[in-house]
């Protein structure tokens, strides 16, 4: 990786969560779990998928970013729009600042630990 950028690195990071399948298998079971127990697994919550809330959570952890500069980076962010599975076609989707306040804040500080824990026991991290 050429880019010395906190925000690649970690969606470099999570790109390799996304594409080992037993990894993503246990992390996605986790959050289902935890987060859309009564919700449709393939629409994920009211504006966002488990996959959105997922990086939008380890972003503004990692980059101990506020909401409202999460909110200019998934609406302007070409390489994170595409890791959020947006095309350039899809310029006029954009996240509304209370449905990211809403989705993001499920990623509870008990949950992120949780995550943490598993990918460890997986050896992600080292």
């Amino acid at each position: 990786m050429r880019s010395r950028d906190d925000i690649s690195k970690i969606l470099r990071g999570l790109q390799h969560l996304y594409l080992d399948e037993a990894l993503h298998h246990k992390v996605f079971a986790l959050l289902e779990r935890e987060i859309a127990p009564k919700v449709d697994k393939h629409n994920g919550r009211p504006g966002m998928t488990l996959w959105s809330i997922l990086i939008c959570g380890v972003l503004r952890l990692d980059l101990n970013a506020d909401y409202d500069r999460l909110h200019e980076l998934v609406n302007q962010h070409r390489t994170l729009r595409a890791m959020l599975e947006h095309s350039l076609y899809d310029e006029d989707r954009k996240y509304a600042y209370q449905t990211l306040v809403d989705n993001v804040i499920l990623l509870t500080p008990e949950l992120l630990n949780q995550l943490t824990r598993s990918l460890l026991r997986e050896g992600m991290f080292s």
